[in-house]
């Protein structure tokens, strides 16, 4: 999959796209139905003589933490990941518009010009019903298909997609994880919700224990609901089983919240590595215990959860 940043000097070869346009956070079901579409609406060109790639473009950073930087925003996939589900779903093409000033102040209809006509060489855009563009976000799914018709090209409008009257959207993602329902999150996505960070040293009181852990630190706008997790891990060497862990650590400190990830037979060293961590179900929430003895028999009985969860898991990846 070609990646391109920024909309000027868009290589010949790369023009003439069929391209969803959105945040794509999460790039959930909704979002592959654009996907979808963009893909179908491509090969619809390559059957009437046309070569025309299927793309997505996507605004970096996020719009609302550009406008509203004093407020925490917690991102459900990096940029990183959107880039890899993009290519997972079958894109040959990702544009990175930065977004700030220059884009922000273009109204609905330099929007079009300047960035999908003279920058992109747009060929056909797919968006979604609620799509919002422009300075002040001032233009709608109609107005794009109005300028589409006025300057060159064509525009699908994709509706809301559901299932048991819910539509799928990052907002209901971001509750689902909220409230430690990563598995509602995943169904909602299609894959797995993950985190990816580096390994970090700790206190080392899961090694005294049995259960020496890879530690984590996430961003301090991730919302996940204290507790412990069935949890998949790819790692430099792999992908593992295991148990993870977020919380502030009752039993012993109170500390700052750290994600510790206990990877099921494995003995390597982690330290210093990055690690992506996908959440696959919820199995307690955390709890303060009285004794160490008791801390290290429910561990144990955590660990017997998680695998039997992994064991039964979708095939998500």
């Amino acid at each position: 999959m070609h990646v391109f940043h920024g909309y000027d000097d868009l290589p010949a070869s790369l023009r003439g796209a069929v391209l969803a346009i959105g945040n794509f956070d999460g790039v959930h079901r909704g979002h592959q139905a654009l996907i979808a579409r963009a893909r179908e609406q491509a090969a619809t060109s390559a059957r009437e003589g046309e070569t025309r790639l299927a793309g997505a473009m996507v605004f970096e950073p996020h719009p609302r933490e550009y406008f509203h930087p004093e407020r925490p925003h917690f991102r459900i996939t990096s940029l990183e990941r959107k880039l890899k589900l993009f290519e997972r779903y079958g894109l040959d093409l990702a544009v990175v518009v930065p977004f700030g000033e220059p884009v922000a102040s273009l109204d609905p209809g330099a929007f079009a010009e300047r960035v999908l006509v003279a920058g992109l060489g747009i060929r056909h855009v797919v968006v979604g019903y609620d799509f919002f563009f422009g300075k002040g976000r001032g233009g709608s799914a109609e107005d794009l298909q109005r300028f589409g018709s006025k300057l060159g090209f064509g525009v699908s409008v994709v509706p809301p997609v559901a299932e048991g009257g819910e539509v799928f959207s990052s907002s209901a993602i971001r509750a689902e994880i909220a409230q430690g329902d990563v598995a509602g999150a995943a169904a909602m996505m299609g894959h797995w919700w993950s985190v990816t960070g580096e390994v970090v040293g700790g206190a080392k009181r899961g090694t005294g224990m049995g259960f020496p852990t890879a530690n984590v630190v996430l961003p301090r706008t991730t919302p996940l609901a204290y507790g412990i997790y069935a949890v998949l891990v790819d790692s430099p060497d792999g992908q593992h089983q295991g148990a993870a862990y977020l919380g502030t650590r009752p039993t012993f400190d109170n500390g700052p919240p750290v994600l510790e990830v206990f990877l099921f037979d494995f003995d390597d060293n982690l330290y210093g590595k990055h690690i992506e961590v996908s959440f696959v179900g919820f199995i307690r929430p955390d709890r303060r215990f009285d004794t160490m003895e008791a801390l290290m028999e429910q561990m144990g009985k955590d660990c017997d959860k998680a695998r039997q969860m992994l064991a039964a898991a979708p095939a998500l990846s």
